[in-house]
C-alpha cells in the first residue's frame, strides 16, 4: 500500500486517566500526555479528525475544547472528579457509556485508539458496541512493571490480557515492547505495530549551552539533570547518589518534576532527606514541573542527561534529550535501548547502580571532546524520529485494520 494513498480516518482517541491537556510532570501527568496532544495533532495534520476522550478531573472544564483544527478534547463525566487514579477502575462503565452516547452525535469513528490499560478496557467495550477496530497503546505493562519490582494488581494485568486478545491492533513504541508484548501477554505479531513516537524539533533541538546556563543562573560546573514524575518507577535517588559519587563540590543536579502517584509524596520527602544526609542541599535544586517547551532549557543547559529508570517502555525524556544534543546515561531497560545508542549518543547502564552511573557521567564530563562527539551523534539519531512518521505509520496501521474482520474474542 503506497502511504499517500491511505484515506485520512475519524479517530476516537481514548486517555481516561489523563489529559493531552494537562502539564507533564504534574500528579500521574507524563510523557503520556505529551504522545496523546502529539499523536492526535499529527493524524490531523495528515487529514484524520481526531476526537480525543479524557475523565473530567476538574469541576469547571468545559465539555470541549478545540486544540486545533482536526483535535478536540471531551471532558467526560465519569465518577467524582477527585477520583484518586487507583480508583479509576470504578468509572470505566460510565465512561464508555458517556462516549458510547457522543458517538451517536459525532458519528460512528473509523477507529478507536486506546491509551493504557484503563481506556484498553473501554475501547474493548466499545469495539464490540460499534464494530470497528480497536488500536491500543498501553504505554506500560502491568506484568513488565512487577517484573522490575513495581509490582501491579492481577485485576490490570488480566484486564490487559484480554484487550490483547481482542484488539485489532496494538501499538509498540520500540521492538522491545513488541517482544514484551508477545512475550507476557501472547500477542500475536501480526497485530503488533511498531510506530515509535516522535519528538518536536522545533522545540527540541541543539541550543548555546552557555546562554541556556545563564537563563537558569547557573556556573560553569558540571550539570547532571533529571526530568520526569517524582515516583520509584522513575528512580530519581539513583540520581542523587550519583551526584555523590561524582565527589565534586562544583557539580550540580537539577531534578525537574513533581510528586506522582500513591508512593509519590513519600518519594520527593525521602529523595529530600537524602540530599540532606548526604550534604548536597547546595548542589541538588529541585524545579517544580514546568511546561513542556521550558524543558528544552534545561536539556541544553545539562552536561548530562540521567535516566534511571526501573522500566520504560519508550523514553521521551531520553529522546528530547538527545535532539537537544545533549548525551544520556540510561539504565538498560526497554524503549530507552532503541533511544540510546550505547557508547555513541550516550550509555547504557546494566546494573543501574549509582557507582555504575557516576562512572558513566565521569567520563563524560572528564572528556569534552567525547562529550561534543556524542552531542552530535545524539542530535543526528533524534532527527530520524518524528511524530509525522509515527502517525503515517498509524494511519496505514488503521486502514490494514478497517480492511480485515474484527478480531472477535468470544
Amino acid at each position: 500500500m503506497i502511504l499517500d494513498q491511505v484515506p485520512p480516518a475519524q479517530v476516537a482517541i481514548l486517555s481516561l486517566h489523563t489529559s493531552p491537556l494537562a502539564q507533564p510532570g504534574v500528579g500521574d501527568s507524563g510523557g503520556m500526555n505529551v504522545y496523546v496532544r502529539e499523536m492526535a495533532a499529527a493524524l490531523a495534520h495528515l487529514g484524520s479528525q481526531c476526537r480525543v476522550y479524557v475523565r473530567r478531573w476538574r469541576d469547571d472544564l468545559p465539555k470541549e475544547v478545540v486544540v486545533e483544527p482536526g483535535v478536540t478534547v471531551v471532558h467526560v463525566d465519569a465518577g467524582p472528579t477527585c477520583l484518586d487514579k487507583e480508583r479509576l477502575v470504578e468509572a470505566v462503565s460510565e465512561f464508555a457509556s458517556e462516549v458510547l452516547s457522543d458517538f451517536t452525535q459525532w458519528g460512528r469513528p473509523d477507529v478507536i485508539h486506546a491509551n493504557y490499560w484503563l481506556s484498553g478496557v473501554v475501547g474493548h467495550r466499545l469495539k464490540h458496541e460499534v464494530g470497528v477496530p480497536l488500536a491500543v497503546t498501553f504505554h506500560t505493562l502491568a506484568k513488565v512493571k512487577s517484573a522490575s519490582g513495581d509490582l501491579e494488581s492481577q485485576q490490570r494485568a488480566d484486564a490487559e490480557a484480554e484487550v490483547v486478545a481482542c484488539a485489532d491492533v496494538v501499538i509498540a513504541s520500540c521492538e522491545s515492547e513488541a517482544q514484551q508484548l508477545q512475550h507476557y501477554y501472547d500477542a500475536p505479531s501480526a497485530r503488533i505495530e511498531v510506530a515509535p513516537p516522535g519528538v518536536e524539533h522545533a522545540l527540541f533541538s541543539p541550543g548555546d549551552q552557555g546562554a541556556a546556563r545563564a537563563a537558569l543562573k547557573l556556573g560553569d560546573g558540571p550539570v547532571l539533570l533529571f526530568v520526569g514524575r517524582i515516583q520509584p518507577l522513575k528512580r530519581p535517588a539513583v540520581a542523587v547518589k550519583t551526584l555523590a559519587k561524582l565527589n565534586r563540590s562544583d557539580s550540580r543536579l537539577l531534578i525537574v518534576g513533581g510528586p506522582s502517584g500513591n508512593q509519590g509524596q513519600a518519594e520527593l520527602q525521602g529523595l529530600q532527606a537524602q540530599v540532606d544526609v548526604l550534604g548536597l542541599s547546595k548542589q541538588v535544586v529541585l524545579v517544580p514541573p514546568l511546561p513542556h517547551y521550558r524543558l528544552s532549557t534545561y536539556y541544553r543547559a545539562a552536561d548530562v542527561v540521567l535516566v534511571p529508570s526501573r522500566s520504560e517502555s519508550f523514553g521521551l525524556v531520553a529522546l528530547e534529550a538527545a535532539a537537544c544534543g545533549t548525551p544520556v546515561v540510561a539504565a538498560s531497560v526497554g524503549g530507552l535501548q532503541a533511544v540510546v545508542e550505547h557508547a555513541r549518543t550516550g550509555f547504557l547502564v546494566q546494573s543501574a547502580t549509582a557507582e555504575e552511573f557516576a562512572g558513566k557521567v565521569s567520563k563524560l564530563i572528564g572528556n569534552p571532546l567525547l562529550c561534543a562527539e556524542m552531542a552530535m551523534d545524539a542530535a543526528a539519531r533524534a532527527k530520524t524520529y518524528s511524530w509525522a512518521a509515527m502517525a503515517e505509520l498509524l494511519q496505514r496501521a488503521y486502514a490494514r485494520a478497517k480492511s480485515r474482520a474484527l478480531v472477535d474474542c468470544a
